[in-house]
């Protein structure tokens, strides 16, 4: 059988509450291929911009590698920039990670730690112009759901990274194990990552 690929969702003091849990919902559907790793700074309770708390279960600097690194976005973001610690283990776990992928405003830490420079990303746009302003190197997507370019997965905003985790899904497991994850818990994935009408919404594109 083959090894458990390690899912590493990073928690901050602020992230988005679907930012974390709607991805890991569907990583979660397949244990024997998936572990799921809850990472901070400390370990202990990170309050979400929303008021829940999620549980840390491994400090940062004590990360093994991993499979898969996901980061967030939320409100805590914008304070998370300027957290040099943080960045530097970003980018320390992205080096040895087959894919590094973010959510919403996610994006504006992996482009903050240069992880998207010379890359094609994307994140939310109602945030467009904050994280974009992380990243001069980085081929902004005003138009796109999701990205991916290499081993490197964002999407835009919030439920968008559903949508990327079922696309990361398929691509290492196959379109119809991530469609039965989709049926499996009553949600519309929108397989085309162009399809992204809340661009429009935000006057990105006409």
């Amino acid at each position: 059988m083959e090894a458990k690929r390690t899912v590493g969702m990073v928690l901050f003091d602020g992230f988005e509450l679907l930012d974390v849990f709607g991805p890991l919902e569907f990583f979660g559907r397949y244990p024997e291929q998936f572990e799921i790793l809850m990472l901070a700074e400390g370990m202990g309770a990170i309050r979400s911009a929303q008021g829940p708390a999620a549980m840390a279960d491994i400090d940062l600097a004590n990360c093994l590698p991993l499979d898969i690194l996901i980061v967030p976005g939320g409100r805590g973001t914008r304070r998370e920039v300027y957290n040099e610690s943080l960045i530097a283990e970003l980018r320390r776990l992205a080096e040895n990670a087959q894919y590094v992928t973010s959510v919403c405003t996610g994006a504006g830490l992996l482009a903050k730690a240069g992880l998207l420079d010379g890359k094609r990303a994307t994140t939310n746009k109602l945030a467009y112009a904050w994280a974009t302003s992380q990243g001069p190197k980085v081929y902004w997507v005003p138009e796109a759901r999701w990205v991916e370019d290499g081993n490197v997965f964002t999407s835009a905003g919030v439920s968008a990274g559903m949508d990327m985790a079922l696309a990361l899904i398929a691509k290492i497991l196959g379109i119809e194990t991530a469609r039965e994850a989709a049926v499996y818990t009553e949600y519309i994935w929108n397989e085309d990552p162009s399809s992204d009408p809340f661009a429009h919404l935000a006057g990105l594109v006409d």
